[in-house]
């Protein structure tokens, strides 16, 4: 199974640092007060969560080896802007969304639709997007880019198969048996370690080039400003990236259940923008830098970039003590994923349509090991993905214009008829997977170069799509509202849509 005989060393500091890991979790959610009932500590951590463990969710939810090694695994600066502009995001959801999933006492966000859209149906539509994303893409990419990292760090011989699912058990027993509170503790205590180390094997990284990051490296690789056939494009930047952002920060179920497990407004905002402040200053470098590098050292080796590197510059010990962090950051993210997995369905189905008198602790359970086990099974299918970055960036849109649609519509607009919503929605999803996985496709029947450059739209951009997906979805809506449903739906910022405003705010109070 051992590589070398320096992996021992190594494999032993990385047991040693997990188990003292869990035994502090477990320390500090033993200790913590329980409130409002076995929902509330499952789902929302009891609203107990101060502002540092809410930066601590957010960023580790986010940052873990999907970020570390696929945007690495690119080998270009580039990818740096995800990044970047999450600032902006981050910052939506704390003086926008925030206010807005507080004052109207949600555990799910789609709870807010239900209640700004005349029927339930958008609510159970946009939960079941969430669950279908969670289940086959968030939960299946991290436990295998997690598994990828762990092989050349730790010289192990076994296959990326049986790594996965061992951080699939192990995750999945941090959101079964601790719920939220167990995610945040976790996330919070390997982040302060990971991003550490993160900048450690930036620095001896660069110093193993001799701080030249510029020799033997295309010039593209070290620019911020894409070309039309780059990940992201220069363009894309003030089209679609800006809308991924707000639909990832702001209306992702994953993220914004840590912002609503604070006890108040204020402790949620003063955590998210601790987390923007990591994310712009300390996020950036370290998922890009260590590839651009590997590139020097290795030349083009994808995803393997990262793990290479990192078993290259550090010290076995030390190595092992970063695998620690890395497997940390797997469990955090596969484990909060996983949390929002079993609150979606608890909430927003079981209860509603199967058993609204349901043991939830028990549920909790069943529902866990379900979705562990799909995981598990989906791990191959990203096997075979050149890179795992922009797999998720390209799946990712399938759901998150259309659901973006959905929160637009419902945020601007008064008296909208969901089903109005989900014809906008369930349009969104037909259109992008229609040119991503038929049109846009080199082996299609409509050859996408030659379909393209007859329109005139050859530098058109995924992401450019993804702009495209929403405003024609909120059309859409808008037209079915009324064409079909008979309702003149009212921008909030005319004249009656105050006036509408004022009385939701009212009722809220």
């Amino acid at each position: 199974m051992l590589q070398s005989s320096g992996s021992v060393t190594q494999l032993t500091v990385f047991f040693g640092l997990m188990l003292l890991v869990a035994y502090f979790t477990w320390r500090k959610v033993a200790s913590a007060k329980t409130s409002g009932g076995a929902d509330k500590d499952i789902f929302l951590a009891g609203g107990g969560l101060s502002w540092f463990f809410v930066a601590g969710a957010i960023t580790l939810t986010n940052l873990s080896t999907d970020q570390l090694v696929g945007m690495n695994g690119n080998q270009m600066l580039l990818l740096a802007w995800w990044e970047i502009a999450g600032f902006a995001g981050l910052m939506m959801l704390a003086f926008i969304f925030v206010p807005i999933y507080y004052r109207n006492k949600c555990t799910t966000i789609t709870e807010l639709l239900e209640k700004r859209f005349d029927g339930g149906s958008i609510r159970t539509v946009i939960s079941g997007l969430f669950l279908i994303g969670n289940i086959f893409i968030y939960l299946p990419a991290v436990i295998f880019s997690g598994a990828k990292f762990m092989q050349p760090v730790l010289g192990l011989d076994i296959s990326v198969l049986t790594i996965a699912a061992i951080f699939a058990v192990a995750g999945a027993a941090y959101a079964i048996l601790g719920g939220l509170r167990a995610v945040a503790v976790l996330d919070t205590y390997s982040g302060i370690g990971i991003l550490a180390l993160a900048l450690v094997v930036v620095f001896l990284a660069l110093q193993a080039v001799g701080f030249d990051m510029s020799s033997n490296v295309p010039a593209e690789r070290l620019s911020m400003i894409g070309s039309w056939d780059s990940p992201i494009p220069f363009h894309t930047l003030f089209t679609g990236m800006i809308f991924i952002q707000i639909f990832y920060w702001s209306t992702n179920q994953n993220i914004t259940q840590k912002a609503l497990a604070a006890p108040n407004v204020k402790e949620a905002q003063k955590g998210i923008i601790a987390a923007a402040i990591v994310r712009i200053l300390i996020v950036p470098p370290i998922v890009v830098v260590p590839g651009v590098i590997a590139f020097q050292l290795f030349g083009d080796v994808n995803d393997d970039a990262y793990g290479k590197l990192v078993a290259q510059v550090l010290p076995d010990w030390t190595s092992g003590m970063f695998a620690a962090m890395i497997a940390a950051a797997v469990l955090t993210s596969y484990s909060a994923v996983m949390n929002a997995t079993i609150t979606l369905w608890s909430v927003d189905f079981h209860r509603k349509y199967i058993n609204p008198n349901v043991n939830i602790r028990v549920l909790n359970r069943i529902v866990g090991v379900i979705a562990m086990l799909a995981s598990i099974m989906l791990v191959p299918i990203y096997a075979g993905q050149e890179s795992i970055i922009n797999t998720l960036q390209e799946l990712n849109g399938l759901l998150s214009m259309p659901i973006l649609s959905a929160f637009i519509a419902a945020l601007l607009f008064r008296n909208m008829d969901a089903r109005a919503a989900v014809v906008g929605l369930i349009y969104g999803v037909a259109i992008y997977a229609f040119h991503n996985f038929i049109l846009y496709k080199p082996n299609a029947l409509w050859n996408d170069q030659t379909f393209y450059r007859y329109l005139g739209l050859d530098w058109l951009h995924y992401i450019d799509v993804m702009v495209f997906v929403l405003f024609t979805a909120v059309l859409v809506s808008l037209a079915v509202n009324r064409l079909v449903f008979g309702n003149k739906a009212v921008f909030i910022f005319s004249a009656k849509g105050r006036a509408l405003r004022a009385s939701e705010l009212a009722a809220t109070q």
